[in-house]
């Protein structure tokens, strides 16, 4: 028995679109690629190649447009498909080539084909093909050889245009997402990642997104319990999730992470598992630590000044009277005079260090017992 693996291979021949170089007579010819036509149905007509009833009902019912040509692509029969496809009448078609058809197509096609098909059962091309109207729109073709008492070759075209719009939409999107700045994966349903792109391996340190791939998004948080009750939301209850977690990157650091989880679900609208957009808020978080110290020591600093204001009142009504009573003593009494000059110091003193906690501007704290290793925070005091 021969050997018919070859059966199972398929040749590829993509077809650019020609451009005229003449225009016709009286009418300018143009290239206009246009979106699929909506068909009519027209009643097929009675094919001439055979008379085999068979043969016609196949031909007809066919969904694909069909050309059946000679060896030297002449068109010889075409079905109800085709005529709507292209806008011809079946007697125009039976008088063309199907160069005119596939557009970029000539004679070293057919030669192509015919060797190809020598042992392959069909040959694929990608081409534009062209209508009466001069539109063109892409069209996927099968090529096989027919023994119809002698050779001829099928020709069954397919319009592919909304497949290409929707390749080209899926591109863009795919490059849009491989490009965000946000970490965007997709985990199934046992919660494991089947798609993470560029922006995520980022954040959790990784060469390139196929490492993580496999991995259990759980394993990348630190919060096991809240990102299973995360997971249990999405896919148990069918809610959207959002929130922020804590996050452990490759290298063992920490950092918080915002996480926005919905459900990816198929065609039937069944869950099949979760999409996650995370983006990496460490930065935001610091700021807003920051911040929030920033604010503490302001209202501290703005504490202080309205205690020394009002600390600064009784102090200096305390030196005057102790002044006045410095110079109204009398007695003979030596220690009194001594008392007074001490108050008077203390409160000069007392002063001073008013004066210096109004002037403070940073809040900074030092030991109160001098030793930086004992007493804790109980022994700091502010540092003036």
């Amino acid at each position: 028995m021969p050997d018919r693996e070859k059966l199972a291979q398929t040749m590829r021949i993509d077809l650019i679109p020609d451009v005229p170089e003449k225009p016709h007579v009286g009418k300018k010819r143009r290239m206009v690629i246009t979106s699929p036509t909506r068909m009519r149905r027209t009643k097929a007509q009675t094919a001439q190649l055979s008379s085999d009833s068979r043969y016609n009902e196949l031909l007809q019912s066919i969904y694909d447009a069909a050309l059946i040509c000679d060896l030297k692509g002449n068109i010889v029969d075409a079905n109800a498909r085709a005529i709507e496809f292209l806008l011809y009448k079946r007697a125009e078609l039976t008088g063309m080539t199907v160069f005119s058809i596939i557009s970029g197509a000539d004679e070293s096609l057919i030669r192509t084909l015919c060797d190809n098909l020598e042992d392959e059962r069909y040959t694929l091309i990608q081409a534009f093909c062209r209508r009466k109207n001069e539109t063109l729109f892409p069209s996927e073709i099968a090529v096989n050889r027919l023994n119809l008492g002698e050779p001829h070759l099928g020709f069954f075209l397919r319009d592919i245009t909304w497949r290409r719009q929707a390749e080209a939409m899926l591109r863009t999107e795919h490059n849009a997402i491989q490009n965000a700045y946000n970490g965007i994966a997709v985990a199934d349903i046992e919660a494991k990642l089947e798609y993470v792109n560029p922006a995520v391996a980022r954040m959790w340190g990784f060469e390139t997104p196929e490492k993580l791939l496999g991995m259990d998004v759980r394993d990348l948080l630190c919060d096991v319990d809240k990102s299973s009750e995360m997971i249990g939301t999405v896919m148990g209850d069918g809610e959207d999730w959002t929130g922020e977690l804590l996050a452990s990157a490759r290298d063992g650091r920490e950092f918080d992470v915002a996480v926005s989880a919905v459900c990816n679900r198929n065609s039937d609208g069944d869950i099949v598992g979760v999409v996650f957009s995370m983006a990496d808020i460490s930065d935001r978080k610091a700021a807003e630590s920051a911040q929030r110290e920033n604010e503490k020591h302001r209202v501290m600093l703005e504490s202080l000044g309205a205690a020394c204001h009002h600390l600064g009142q009784p102090a200096t009504v305390l030196l005057a009277n102790l002044g006045i009573i410095q110079k109204k003593l009398s007695s003979g009494d030596e220690v009194v005079p001594k008392l007074v000059d001490s108050s008077i110091d203390a409160v000069k003193t007392l002063g001073k260090i008013l004066r210096k906690l109004n002037a403070v501007n940073e809040y900074k704290t030092t030991h109160y017992l001098g030793d930086d290793d004992g007493g804790g925070e109980q022994s700091r005091i502010l540092e003036i």
